[in-house]
C-alpha cells in the first residue's frame, strides 16, 4: 500500500510539472513515503471547501470630509461634514474626529448622540446604510505679532476639503501639510481652498498687517457632560452628579447651576473649586488656580420623599452652550422601579453606562438614559416604585426533591414531585405547568389539599391548618402529560416544570417501558451513577439558617467542566474509594497499534488530559503512591470524546488491577460492575407505589406499565427553572 501511494504522489508531481510551463527550483530526487492516516488527512484538508467571509471585514469606513470655517474675534468657527457607509448591522461606533471641540451633531434635520472616549469624538450610527454627518466646530486660533494660526485635526476619511474664510484683501495663507487648489478675495476677506492630508493635523497660519490689540474680556463658552446617579431610598430622594466643563472660549471665574427646587446641597467637591454658596437659589461654584480648559466637579443632593412617586428634576449649568448626559437609576433594598422619560432622554441599555457613573451606584441599576439637550429644551424623568420588606432568609426552600416519572407506550407520563420542604412563611408553591396540564391531586405533611389554578400556573399549598412545625416535612403532587405517541424508533424530550422555591438537589427517577430500548441520554441532569453520593446528601440547616448548602466533593464541578472535551482530546478525573480526588497521580496513554505513549500527571482537582489523538484502541494506565496501579483498556472515538473516570484502590503500587483483563480478578469485576447496572436499572419502590395509586386511586385512567428499566438522574441547585430530558429509542 505505501508503495502505491509513493508512486502515486511522484505521478502527481510529474503532471504537474508538465502542465506548468514555468521551471521551479525541485529537491533532490528521492522516495516519500506517506502513512496511510496522513495521506488520508491530505485528502480531507484538501476535500473540505474554503469558508467565505460573510461579514465585511471593517464595520465602517469614511469616504469624504468638507470643512469649512470662518473667523469670529479669536475662534474659528464652521461645520464639519463627514459622508461614509457602515456595513454591519445594529448601532456601530464610528469615530468622526479628535482634537476639536463639538458644538452639536446632527443628520439632516435629526441630532444624533456621540460619545467621546480618549478625545476621539465618535458617532453611535445604525447601519447597514450610507451616512452624511454634519458637525457644528469650534477651534481657538493663536494670535502672535504679526501672525495668527490654528492647528486643525484632520479626519481619517478617503479625501478631505477645506474652505476657509479669512479677514483682509490678498491675505497670504499658508497651509501645511496641504495643497491650495483656489485662492480669491473679495468684500475686504480672502477665501481659500484645499486639498489635506487625512488622519494628520494641519497647520494653517497667515500674516496680519498690524499688531495684536490688548487682550479683552470676551464672553465665557463652555459646553457640559453630567452623568447622574439617582438613588431612591426608603426616605429620602438622591442625586449625585459628576459634571464634565469643557471650555470654548473665555476664561471663566465661576460657574452658577441651577438647583431643582426642595433638594438640599450636601457636598460640591472638585480639583479647581476654591469655594460654594447658594445664591438666589442657584449654587455658585468659584474658581481658584490658572485658568483651564477643562473642569470637573461632584455634585451630591437629597430631598425627603413621601409615597411611591417622584418626578426627577436636574442639575443644569447656566448658559452653556450645549449639555449632554446619561442618568442611572437605583433603588435601595427590594423594590421594583418603573421609570418614563420625556424631552430629550432617551433609554439605553445600563451596561452602556459610564463606567465612573456605574461606580457611583450601591445597588442594581434599574434603569439608564442619556440626553443631549439644546438651550430651552428641558428632559423629565418620572419614578414609580413598590417596595418589598426585606428579608434575611428564604421564605421556603427544598433541601430535597425526588421525582419519578412513569412513561407508557402511547407517550403520556405521569409524574410524582415529592418536595422535603423547609417553609418559614411561604404559603404556596407556583408551578408552571404547560398548557392542558393540570395537577391531579396533592398532599402535605401526608394530608390531602386541593391545588388551585391561577393566570400564570398553579399553586400548590405548602401549609394546611394546624401544621406547625418548624422542622422539614413532605409536600408531593401528581400531573400527567398527554405526550407523543412513541414510534418504532426515534427520539423524545420530557421536562419537569418550574418551582419558584430553591431546590438543593432533585433526583429524578424515569421509568419506560421494556419492550423499548433507550440511548443517548441527554439534558439538564446528570446520570445518577457518575455523581457522587455526598452530592445526592441535599442541604442542610446551618445555624437556624434556610437554605445553606452543604459542601460538596468536587467531582461534579470536574464533569461538568469535562463536557467540554474536544475533538481529538481524551481526558479524566483520578479518584480514591471514598470519591475524593487524587492530585499528581500519573497517568499514561499507551497506543498498542503504534507503540506510542504519553504521560502526564493529574493537577490539583485529580484531571488529567491528552490532546491531538486519533481514533483507536488506547491503554491507559493510573498510579499513585499508596494506591493500586489501574489499567483500563478501550476504543476510543475522537469524534466523540468522553471524560474517563479512574478509581485507584488502597495498596501498593506494585499491585496491578487490570479493568480489561481476562482473568478471574477482571471477570469479577465485570460480574459486579452488571449487578450494580441492573441494581441501577432495577424500578425503584417511588415506581411501585406510584403503579398502585394509578389503580382507583388517582381520577385519571392510564395504562402505566408493568414491567420496564428505571434510568436515575441527579441535578444540583435548581433554581425556578426547568429540568429537561432527551433521549433516542427504538422498539426492541
Amino acid at each position: 500500500m505505501k508503495s502505491r501511494i509513493v508512486l502515486l504522489v511522484l505521478a502527481l508531481a510529474g503532471s504537474l510539472n508538465a502542465a506548468d510551463p514555468i521551471s521551479l527550483p525541485l529537491p533532490s530526487p528521492g522516495n516519500v513515503t506517506l502513512s496511510l492516516d496522513e495521506y488520508n488527512k491530505l485528502v480531507e484538508l484538501a476535500a473540505k471547501p474554503v469558508k467565505l467571509i460573510e461579514t465585511p471585514p471593517l464595520p465602517y469606513a469614511l469616504k469624504h470630509a468638507e470643512i469649512k470655517l470662518g473667523l469670529e474675534n479669536e475662534t474659528a468657527i464652521g461645520t464639519l461634514q463627514v459622508q461614509g457607509e457602515v456595513f454591519r448591522k445594529g448601532i456601530i461606533k464610528v469615530p468622526l474626529t479628535s482634537g476639536i471641540t463639538l458644538l452639536d451633531a446632527h443628520q439632516g434635520s435629526d441630532g444624533i448622540p456621540l460619545d467621546q472616549e480618549n478625545g476621539t469624538q465618535s458617532a453611535l450610527l445604525r447601519g447597514p446604510s450610507e451616512f452624511s454627518v454634519d458637525l457644528d466646530t469650534a477651534i481657538p486660533l493663536r494670535i502672535d505679532a504679526g501672525r495668527a494660526s490654528l492647528n486643525l485635526p484632520v479626519p481619517s476619511a478617503g479625501s478631505v476639503q477645506l474652505a476657509i474664510s479669512i479677514p483682509g484683501d490678498h491675505t497670504l495663507v499658508n497651509i501645511s501639510p496641504g495643497v491650495i487648489t483656489a485662492r480669491k478675495s473679495e468684500n475686504g476677506k480672502t477665501a481659500v481652498e484645499a486639498t489635506l492630508v487625512p488622519g494628520q493635523t494641519t497647520t494653517i497660519w497667515w500674516a496680519t498687517r498690524e499688531a495684536p490689540a490688548p487682550v479683552t474680556a470676551r464672553e465665557n463658552r463652555f459646553l457640559t457632560d453630567i452623568k447622574t446617579l439617582v438613588s431612591v431610598s426608603e426616605a429620602e430622594f438622591k442625586l449625585a452628579a459628576l459634571a464634565d466643563v469643557s471650555v470654548v472660549q473665555g476664561e471663566p471665574q465661576q460657574f452658577e447651576l441651577e438647583v431643582p427646587s426642595g433638594y438640599e446641597i450636601t457636598g460640591v467637591t472638585g480639583p479647581s473649586l476654591e469655594s460654594s454658596e447658594m445664591k438666589s437659589g442657584a449654587l455658585v461654584l468659584k474658581l481658584s488656580g490658572p485658568v483651564q480648559r477643562s473642569y470637573q466637579f461632584l455634585i451630591t443632593m437629597e430631598r425627603s420623599v413621601n409615597g411611591s412617586k417622584a418626578d426627577v428634576s436636574f442639575l443644569g449649568f447656566k448658559n452653556a452652550q450645549r449639555e449632554t448626559g446619561e442618568v442611572l437609576v437605583e433603588g435601595a433594598g427590594t423594590i421594583q422601579l418603573t421609570a418614563n422619560e420625556a424631552g430629550t432622554l432617551k433609554r439605553m441599555d445600563v451596561k452602556e453606562t459610564n463606567p465612573y457613573l456605574r461606580s457611583l451606584a450601591h445597588f442594581p441599576p434599574q434603569a439608564a438614559f442619556r440626553y443631549h439637550r439644546q438651550p430651552n429644551e428641558t428632559s423629565s424623568l418620572a419614578l414609580e416604585w413598590v417596595r418589598y420588606p426585606d428579608s434575611s432568609v428564604l421564605a421556603a426552600v427544598a433541601e430535597h426533591a425526588e421525582v419519578t416519572t412513569l412513561v407508557t407506550s402511547e407517550g403520556k407520563s405521569l409524574t410524582e414531585v415529592k418536595l422535603t420542604i423547609k417553609n418559614q412563611a411561604q404559603p404556596f408553591l407556583k408551578v408552571e405547568l404547560p398548557a392542558g396540564v393540570n395537577i391531579l391531586s396533592a398532599e402535605v405533611a401526608g394530608e390531602k389539599v386541593k391545588p388551585a389554578q391561577a393566570p400564570d400556573g398553579s399553586r400548590v399549598p405548602l401549609l394546611r391548618p394546624g401544621l406547625r412545625t418548624s422542622d422539614a416535612y413532605e409536600v408531593s403532587f401528581v400531573f400527567i402529560h398527554p405526550g407523543v405517541p412513541f414510534a418504532r424508533k426515534g427520539g423524545s424530550e420530557l421536562s419537569l416544570p418550574k418551582m419558584d422555591i430553591p431546590i438543593s438537589v432533585l433526583d429524578w427517577e424515569l421509568f419506560l417501558p421494556e419492550r423499548y430500548k433507550v440511548k443517548d441520554f441527554a439534558g439538564d441532569a446528570l446520570p445518577a451513577n457518575v455523581v457522587h453520593t455526598t452530592i445526592r446528601e441535599g442541604a442542610q440547616s446551618v445555624n437556624g439558617t434556610i437554605g445553606a448548602i452543604v459542601s460538596t466533593p468536587r467531582v461534579f464541578d470536574r464533569l461538568q467542566n469535562f463536557e467540554a472535551l474536544v475533538h481529538g482530546q481524551i481526558g479524566g478525573v483520578v479518584v480514591d474509594p471514598s470519591g475524593a480526588v487524587i492530585p499528581n497521580a500519573r497517568v499514561n496513554l499507551f497506543r498498542p497499534d503504534t507503540g506510542e505513549t504519553f504521560t502526564t500527571n493529574t493537577d490539583e482537582s485529580g484531571r488529567w488530559a491528552f490532546t491531538n489523538q486519533r481514533s483507536g484502541p488506547v491503554r491507559i494506565t493510573a498510579d499513585a503512591q499508596g494506591f493500586k496501579r489501574t489499567v483500563q483498556a478501550l476504543q476510543y472515538d475522537k469524534d466523540q470524546p468522553r471524560e474517563q473516570s479512574t478509581m485507584l484502590g488502597l495498596g501498593n503500587a506494585s499491585e496491578t488491577v487490570e479493568v480489561t483483563a481476562e482473568g478471574g480478578e477482571a471477570r469479577e469485576s465485570r460480574d459486579e460492575k452488571k449487578k450494580a447496572q441492573a441494581a441501577q436499572l432495577a424500578p425503584s419502590v417511588n415506581v411501585v407505589n406510584l403503579q398502585r395509586r394509578v389503580a382507583g386511586v388517582l381520577p385519571v385512567a392510564i395504562d402505566v406499565p408493568r414491567a420496564g428499566t428505571s434510568f436515575r438522574f441527579v441535578r444540583p441547585l435548581v433554581l425556578d427553572e426547568e429540568t429537561k430530558l432527551s433521549f433516542n429509542y427504538k422498539s426492541r
